[in-house]
C-alpha cells in the first residue's frame, strides 16, 4: 500500500479510531481539534496533531489542507462545524472528504454540499450487531451497495470434509466464495478441489438475502 496522507478533523472516540488504524496501515496522519486535551490524547495514534479551529477558513489555508490525499470530517458533537467544516473544504477545492453525520438531515446535507463519503456510525453499527444476531454464523461484511455485500461465514459442519465443486456452493446458493481464511491465513480463489476444515470462514459475495439465507444455513 502507497503511503497517502490523510487529515482526521475532530479526535473524539471515532475520529481518533479512524486515525489510529491508518497509522498503524503505515500512513501519515494528521490530527486537528479543538480541544488540546483530544489532541495530546491522540498523539500516539496521529503522525502529527494540531490544535486548530476547522471552521476557519484561513487556519485549513495555512495547515495546506488540500494538499492531503483526504479528509475525514469526524466532528459529531456540533453538526454546524460539520457543514461548514466540508463546506470550506469544497470551496478550497479539496476532493476526497468524508465526514460523520450523527443523522439523516445532517447526512442529507452533507450529501447536497459534496461530500464524497458519508458514514452514519450509530446506524450501520445498530445494523451490524442485528445482522449478526440474525445471522449467527455471519462474523463480518462489507456492504458494497444496497443489495449486495461480502461477507465472512462461518461454514456449516456438515460442509467439513468436502470440497468447493461437491458443495456448488454458486448454483445452489447463488454465492460465491472468493476466499477462504484458515488459521490465520488466507487462500484467495480456492481450488474447486479445496476441502473445507471445521472453523473454516468462507468469504463471500452476493446478494444480501441469499448471503442471509446461506448464513443460516445448520
Amino acid at each position: 500500500m502507497s503511503r497517502k496522507q490523510y487529515a482526521v478533523i475532530g479526535l473524539g472516540r471515532f475520529g481518533t479510531s479512524i486515525a489510529r488504524k491508518l497509522h498503524e496501515a503505515g500512513q501519515e496522519v494528521l490530527g486537528i481539534d479543538l480541544d488540546e486535551v483530544r489532541v495530546e490524547d491522540a498523539e500516539p495514534y496521529i503522525t502529527h496533531g494540531l490544535i486548530a479551529d476547522s471552521t476557519d477558513e484561513k487556519a485549513l489555508t495555512s495547515i495546506g489542507i488540500t494538499n492531503f490525499d483526504c479528509v475525514i470530517v469526524a466532528i459529531g458533537d456540533d453538526i454546524q462545524a460539520s457543514i461548514l467544516t466540508v463546506m470550506l473544504l469544497k470551496n478550497l477545492g479539496m476532493k476526497k472528504i468524508i465526514a460523520k453525520a450523527v443523522g439523516k438531515r445532517h447526512g442529507q446535507v452533507l450529501e447536497a454540499i459534496g461530500t464524497s463519503w458519508i458514514i452514519y456510525p450509530e446506524r450501520d453499527m445498530g445494523e451490524r450487531v442485528a445482522n449478526q444476531l440474525l445471522s449467527p454464523n455471519m462474523l463480518n461484511y462489507i456492504e458494497l451497495s444496497k443489495d449486495y455485500n461480502i461477507e465472512e461465514i462461518m461454514i456449516p459442519s456438515r460442509m467439513a470434509g468436502k470440497n468447493l465443486r461437491e458443495l456448488d456452493i454458486r448454483a445452489k446458493y447463488n454465492v460465491s466464495v472468493i476466499a477462504i481464511l484458515r488459521d490465520g491465513e488466507i487462500i484467495v480463489s480456492p481450488s474447486p478441489d479445496e476441502l473445507l476444515q471445521i472453523e473454516d470462514i468462507l468469504v463471500t459475495i452476493g446478494n444480501r438475502k441469499d448471503l442471509a439465507k446461506f448464513s443460516n444455513l445448520e
